[in-house]
């Protein structure tokens, strides 16, 4: 294919890609659009499919087969006039303006496209920012034993009335006007009382039940409740309880912290729990460190987003969101019913996210060029291994698979993370400042104000 581009730069970091193929590479794609329909076509005196495309060119005229054809060459004639371009990167989904199209002449398009904009960097060293001075009480580590222990509790059967915490094994069988529904039913259910887990009020009438009772529980579906044929309904299950059953926790001593760790005394479990929670707090705090300093070098940085980037963004975060909730068994048009969202409502609200994902990463480039903080081949490396371990595979074939482009991706990576460790070290931490409560003669004056106000009159007209 023989392709020309010739690129006209506008305002806001956007472009205009104007994009010529030759006559020849157009008329390729009429013929390719009449073999895709030519079964579908019928004349007199010729079988169907064996109808040359000059006679129904002439019949009908080639213009029958433009948008096929069109729609076959523009997406190969925009990818190679892409990739003839050196100085830009496009950062958005082209729009698209067909120019010229005629059997036997030039076909030619134009694409308005974003370009990858350079962030003009202010500040980004020793930037300023607050934080709390990290501390584990002994309230949070007693709390994270406790929860140990919950999990390590043991579920006892008991011969008394159940309380609201015990678990109670039973049979039950909603029905709503007397028919049982699906899903109502079910035998040897264990539920805790308190949960939750079942219809509001449901679980509360189950509260003094003792092995063996038999109740009727009347309850209401809630008006939002999933299934839309039994939402505001009133319902009763028939329960018969076959045990109650309590939780009995494990003492927290030696021995406990033997079960759950790999410790052999209470003190040093706990010194190990005390270890972890500060960890996770360091981790957290760096976290935060990490976003304030970026989000100061961005505050400090001047940067013309095209509109089209933030939206290409955000759509490529749709569709990530997307893929998780395949995890989960939903797809992104479940999403939208349950959620009530459209498509447009969701993009929307990914674009701010989506810009602040984009700035970030443009002024972390810009310090990595700026202070020459390159990917080394030892570090690329690095990471493919961590690749090829992943899908478990060899080194060099997952570098063979690699496209240039995903290797400059992979260094890139690589010299904006370093980029963040160069602008956090070099940051001045200080201490956070209590929040200022209202001044005595502030609050005075605000007391006065209010006692000179008029009086709300509340004469009925």
């Amino acid at each position: 294919m023989s392709v020309r581009v010739d690129v006209e730069e506008l305002e806001h970091n956007m472009a205009k890609l104007t994009v010529t193929a030759d006559p020849e590479d157009f008329d390729k794609a009429i013929t390719y659009a009449y073999k895709k329909v030519k079964n579908q076509l019928s004349v007199p005196g010729f079988r169907r499919g064996k109808v040359p495309q000059a006679m129904i060119e002439k019949m009908y005229g080639p213009e029958m087969f433009y948008e096929d054809a069109a729609n076959y060459l523009v997406p190969q004639a925009y990818d190679d006039a892409v990739g003839q371009l050196k100085d830009i990167i496009i950062t958005s989904q082209p729009e698209i303006t067909l120019e010229q199209i005629a059997k036997g002449k030039d076909f030619i398009f134009t694409a308005k496209v974003a370009t990858k904009p350079e962030a003009q960097l202010g500040q980004y060293t020793e930037i300023e920012v607050e934080e709390e001075p990290i501390e584990v009480t002994d309230e949070e580590v007693d709390q994270k034993i406790e929860a140990e222990q919950k999990k390590n509790a043991r579920q006892v059967k008991v011969d008394r009335p159940a309380q609201e915490g015990d678990t109670v094994v039973i049979d039950y069988v909603g029905t709503v006007d007397g028919e049982e529904f699906v899903g109502g039913s079910a035998e040897n259910y264990s539920l805790e009382l308190g949960s939750k887990t079942f219809i509001p009020g449901f679980e509360d009438q189950l509260v003094g039940v003792s092995a063996g009772d038999e109740k009727e529980v009347n309850v209401k579906f809630p008006e939002d409740y999933n299934a839309k044929d039994l939402a505001g309904q009133d319902a009763v299950f028939k329960v018969t309880v076959h045990e109650v059953q309590e939780k009995q926790l494990p003492e927290i001593n030696d021995e406990f912290a033997q079960e759950v760790s790999e410790f052999d005394t209470l003190d040093e479990y706990k010194a190990d729990v005390e270890k972890t929670i500060r960890d996770q707090k360091e981790k957290a705090a760096l976290s935060a460190r990490q976003q304030a300093v970026v989000d100061k070098i961005v505050e400090n940085a001047e940067i013309d987003i095209p509109e089209p980037m933030v939206d290409t963004q955000a759509r490529q975060m749709i569709d990530g969101y997307a893929r998780q909730l395949q995890y989960s068994g939903l797809s992104l048009q479940q999403y939208y019913q349950f959620s009530g969202l459209t498509e447009d409502d969701l993009l929307e609200q990914m674009k701010p996210q989506a810009l602040k994902n984009i700035q970030s990463r443009l002024v972390l480039e810009a310090v990595a060029k700026a202070e020459n903080l390159e990917a080394t081949e030892e570090e690329t490396t690095a990471e493919i291994q961590k690749m090829a371990d992943q899908y478990n595979m060899e080194l060099e074939k997952v570098r063979d698979m690699l496209t240039e482009t995903e290797i400059d991706m992979i260094n890139s990576d690589i010299s904006s993370n370093k980029a963040l460790d160069f602008v956090t070290n070099r940051a001045v931490v200080v201490p956070k400042k209590p929040e200022e409560e209202p001044a005595a003669d502030a609050q005075e004056a605000d007391a006065q104000e209010a006692a000179d106000a008029p009086a709300e009159d509340k004469t009925e007209e």
